[in-house]
């Protein structure tokens, strides 16, 4: 019975050793090259890995990188005719990694066979004695594996902290840390193996019966956080009509090495439903938003046109881990973000080629040049104020702040530029310089081909703006509306303009009122605005101004009360005040 015993013990302990994975040389193992990347402006690039790559024994490719890619978006493939890709396999396995050595315990390591001199620190005399490094006594992660329960995963080798050494009487046991000094009395090794775990991807190729090549030539392609590209606009005037329009891009590497890849640089991002889902194929814990739309000349782009459809822009979400990070807790540094940059746009590229950029880099590269016509426009806006009957529920420091916003409206100078390119200009920041002297910074809104955009230059003191609004009358019970009675509130204003120009210049002017707009002067535009729908009432998730939500209005206001806009486009000449008059009502009860 006991002979038995031993049998199956003996047996299990074979079996465990056959199966057991021994660990693989790193040098043994490759990072397939990045040849192409498409970049969004949220951080997120899609990336395509492909080159000939060594393959082992079992005619497989082991590749020593594993990306973070969002799920639905990881797809290798074999580009060999010679073998097809029947699966890959991403886990964690062992490798041996040559590590130069820092301390004695690692040069003892590294030298087993050496002959050397050894001093310890418990002995009684000074005097060092002969020894050859024979061994250090170790458990192999094969017999740990064999000996531990079924499924308990692999196991690394243990090295105990025994060394032994033969001398001239025999073989000593010395513990490692009792040893004060070493001298080797011929040649010795600065570097030594240690196993650790390290997550492989694995290609498992099908070379169709046939002998495995020593190479194949396979890729990768996936989408994932950590490559982001930020634009910035140079705009330069001339003073006749003329703007050379500069787009600066800079790059923001987190994610991998690129050597020599060709880059295109997207605008516009589209929408994904999986966008914060990882595919388990990254056995990791980020999160990565994603991106697929491309561009047809290029392999990472294929489906992208550049007249593609709108998208709109999702807001990103940052882990505190990033891709290539994992356990660190580091937060990925992808620049910031450009203000409204969550505005539609439609889908563009710009190609760069031979780009070199190592991981934690940044580069600023110009990425495209065009002179487009602009003219000066000079423009006043008055936003609408709350009624005296909401003004005075609030309190005195909310009347002063308001009092402070409408008191001194102001003419803004702004250069209006008409993209004549045939690709669109994205958000990002704008430097606006004339004579190469900076006249002021803005914010380039998105404006695709053949459309208009203003930028900000300055408020335009040489204009001066007066305003007066007045009430009227007022006429109770005005109307009737379920049972009660409403009354009308009617007022009248008057804006002057008086401009200080040597030149007549022309004014664009609009005025906003809270109510009804009854009539207006010099042919001025009458709407009735839908505050829902209308961009320039936009203020993040609030669509009225910041004020609005000081006062509880009651249910009834909108079914009689609206948001007016008036616009003016009037010709100012040199020192001689232009009156524009307007009336409006409101109803209260």
């Amino acid at each position: 019975m006991k002979k038995l015993f031993f049998l199956v013990l003996f047996a299990s302990v074979l079996a465990g050793l056959c199966w057991a994975e021994p660990a693989r040389p790193l040098e043994q193992l490759t990072r397939m090259p990045v040849r192409e990347v498409t970049v969004f402006k949220d951080g997120h690039a899609f990336v395509l890995h492909e080159g000939m790559m060594p393959v082992n024994q079992s005619g497989d490719v082991v590749l020593d990188y594993l990306p973070c890619p969002v799920i639905g978006t990881f797809w290798p493939f074999s580009a060999d005719k010679r073998a097809s890709l029947k699966a890959v396999t991403a886990g964690q396995h062992k490798v041996l990694v040559k590590y130069t050595s820092l301390d004695l315990v690692e040069l003892i390591r590294a030298n087993i066979g050496a002959e050397v001199m050894i001093t310890e620190k418990t002995s009684e005399h000074d005097s060092a004695y002969k020894a050859i490094i024979l061994d250090i006594p170790e458990r192999s992660g094969e017999e740990l594996e064999a000996l531990s329960p079924p499924h308990s995963g692999e196991k690394l080798t243990q090295q105990s902290n025994l060394v032994l050494l033969k001398t001239s009487v025999g073989v000593k046991a010395v513990h490692l840390e009792q040893i004060q000094d070493i001298t080797f009395l011929g040649e010795y090794k600065k570097q030594f193996p240690r196993e650790e775990f390290r997550n492989l991807l694995s290609l498992d190729l099908d070379w169709a019966g046939q002998k495995p090549a020593q190479e194949a030539q396979v890729g990768l392609l996936y989408l994932q956080l950590g490559l982001r590209w930020i634009p910035n606009y140079r705009i330069s005037l001339d003073g006749q009509g003329n703007a050379r329009v500069t787009l600066q891009a800079t790059l923001i590497n987190e994610l991998a090495d690129l050597d020599d890849v060709t880059t295109h640089l997207v605008i516009g991002v589209p929408t994904f439903e999986f966008k914060e889902t990882l595919d388990p194929i990254s056995m990791q814990k980020e999160l990565a938003e994603l991106s697929s739309y491309f561009r047809h000349d290029a392999r990472t782009a294929y489906g992208l046109s550049n007249a593609i459809m709108t998208q709109q822009v999702m807001p990103v979400n940052y882990m505190n881990e990033g891709p290539g990070e994992a356990g660190t807790g580091r937060t990925l540094d992808l620049g910031p973000e450009v203000a409204e940059s969550a505005s539609t746009e439609d889908l563009y590229v710009f190609t760069v080629n031979h780009i070199t950029l190592r991981k934690g880099q940044r580069m600023v590269l110009t990425i495209a040049e065009t002179t487009l016509p602009y003219e000066d426009v000079f423009s006043l806006d008055i936003p609408f104020a709350p009624p005296a009957e909401v003004w005075r529920h609030f309190d005195s420091s909310r009347q002063a702040e308001l009092a402070r916003l409408f008191s001194g409206p102001k003419v803004h100078h702004k250069i209006r530029l008409s993209n004549k390119a045939e690709y669109p200009l994205t958000t990002a920041p704008a430097l606006i310089l004339r004579d190469e002297r900076v006249l002021a910074q803005g914010l380039m809104t998105y404006t695709a081909a053949g459309a208009e955009t203003d930028l900000n230059i300055t408020a335009a003191v040489n204009i001066q703006v007066k305003k007066q609004d007045n009430e009227v009358k007022r006429i109770p019970n005005a109307v009737t509306w379920q049972g009660d009675q409403y009354g009308r509130i009617d007022l009248k204003g008057t804006i002057t303009l008086t401009s200080f120009q040597k030149k007549p210049i022309e004014v664009e002017v609009i005025r906003h009122v809270i109510g009804n707009v009854e009539s207006v002067s010099h042919d001025g535009r009458i709407e009735m605005v839908n505050v829902f729908e209308d961009a320039s009432f936009s203020t993040g998730s609030n669509v009225y101004p910041y004020w609005w939500g000081w006062f509880s209005w009651p249910w009834w206001w909108s079914h009689f009360n609206g948001i007016g806009r008036i616009t003016w486009t009037v010709q100012l000449e040199p020192d001689k005040p232009f009156d524009l008059l307007y009336s409006w009502n409101y109803y209260w009860r």
